[in-house]
């Protein structure tokens, strides 16, 4: 094998953490920069500007989304809890030995290209010279405020800053945005504020987190197979028998498909609208004083506004020219590599319906062989580069996703994967089999969390 560079690995999150276990396996060297104490990203709530609330879940479930030859443990519940994914990312940790890999609390400060190299600056002021650079440090840590005319005397924060639903008591609270975080959010007020109300611009298809009595996600994976113009006629179907009509909840008429954005899971949501503990409310117009004005003409007087708008998905470490940008999103092949910059990569910046940690795995491999690959030249690093710069596959699936920002670069999970099998054909590389990571063990299953 040709002598394989330093690759600098930024984040010990899910994706940094695949990477890791893959890199070791491969026989790759590298290192991984954790600004952090410890690994789990955002999963970790003690981690300055996590997102992560007191009640929040995985809103996969437990049997969709594990790393590869790592199950979560069977006693853990369909939806675990951030406790419990945060104890089965440190099982995975420590289970193949990736902790010696990682230097903690130090940062990447900036990483830019020097010559056929990346030149790496750490938090400590440390300079180093990397053969190639993975970004891996996450898509949730940089909210986005909205701006809306007239000043606001009450308390106005994002969702990243919410922890406990003991921030609501005795407060009217208005939660701006009915995404994952949103709608939960919105339930923790109504149980506990002294009035909550949700703000909503569209509407939108709930889709509830157990579909008889499986979760939504296994549901649909035991589906026949069927195109996906029919899959979404049947879905919207079955989401109408199970939900019923949300405008009567004062909730908007979806102005899209089901599966044309981001899925929602969440159906407590519409339990608290229909006992009155919740009060949907249209887009927010202007706010004076603690009164806001909502589009549709009424007022509400409000204490604390949280707006659980989103995230930039931003590496600020490195010139933002290194990248091609779409809906302020890096625009790459396959969600991981430069069209540009044969030495720059990205892990976990994709978003997709499905689960997320199977598909890191399927990237850290294609990722490590890429390398590889690219370190032995000849007609393998050909083909790489042919298809890095020359394919543009469409991974939508059919699906006609709406036009904003978050989904400017969705991918389809079934799309995806069908690609990825497509991609290792053509460059004649098998999928990762059971057990190819078996020799890194030093422990065994995942250990369960209270």
């Amino acid at each position: 094998m040709a002598s394989i560079g330093r690759v600098c690995v930024v984040g010990a999150g899910p994706a940094g953490l695949c990477l890791a276990r893959t890199f070791r396996a491969q026989g790759i060297p590298f290192d991984v920069f954790e600004r952090h104490h410890d690994v789990g990203g955002l999963w970790d709530q003690s981690n300055a500007g996590s997102p992560i609330y007191d009640s929040a879940h995985f809103i996969s479930s437990k049997t969709q989304t594990h790393f590869h030859d790592f199950p979560m443990p069977g006693d853990y519940p369909d939806y675990p809890s951030h406790r419990q994914v945060l104890a089965y990312i440190r099982s995975f940790t420590e289970a193949y030995g990736l902790r010696e890999h990682i230097r903690f609390g130090t940062g990447v400060t900036s990483a830019v290209p020097d010559g056929a190299a990346w030149k790496v600056t750490l938090s400590t002021g440390e300079a180093r010279a990397y053969a190639s650079l993975v970004c891996a440090n996450g898509t949730n840590w940089y909210p986005v405020m909205p701006s809306y005319p007239g000043l606001f005397a009450g308390e106005m924060r994002h969702t990243q800053t919410y922890r406990s639903a003991e921030e609501f008591r005795g407060k009217r609270v208005l939660i701006i945005g009915a995404g994952n975080s949103g709608a939960d959010i919105a339930c923790d007020a109504a149980r506990t504020a002294a009035r909550a109300f949700l703000s909503v611009r569209r509407g939108y298809h709930f889709v509830p987190k157990h579909i008889f009595g499986k979760p939504a996600d296994v549901f649909a994976a035991e589906t026949p197979s069927m195109p996906r113009w029919l899959q979404q006629r049947v879905f919207g179907v079955l989401l109408r028998l199970l939900n019923g009509d949300v405008t009567r909840l004062g909730l908007p008429r979806p102005d899209h498909r089901v599966f044309e954005t981001h899925p929602i899971l969440n159906t407590q949501v519409l339990h608290f609208l229909a006992h009155g503990d919740l009060k949907a409310m249209p887009d927010v117009e202007r706010f004076a004083g603690r009164t806001v004005h909502f589009k549709d003409g009424t007022t509400e007087e409000i204490d604390l506004v949280l707006c659980a708008t989103g995230y930039d998905w931003s590496i600020p470490y490195v010139p933002e020219s290194e990248f091609r940008w779409k809906g302020h999103r890096p625009d790459l092949y396959m969600a991981m590599f430069s069209r540009e910059n044969p030495r720059l990569y990205v892990m976990g910046f994709l978003e997709t319906n499905s689960g997320a940690y199977g598909r890191f795995d399927d990237m850290a491999d294609l990722i490590s062989r890429v390398i590889v690959a690219r370190a032995e030249g000849g007609e393998a690093a050909r083909a790489v580069d042919a298809l890095v710069t020359g394919d543009r596959p469409d991974l939508t699936g059919g699906i006609h996703f709406i036009a904003t920002d978050r989904h400017a670069t969705y991918v389809d999970g079934p799309a995806y994967r069908k690609h990825l099998r497509r991609v290792r054909r053509r460059l004649g590389w098998p999928e990762p089999a059971p057990g190819c990571y078996d020799q890194l063990r030093t422990s065994g299953r995942a250990e369960a969390a209270a």
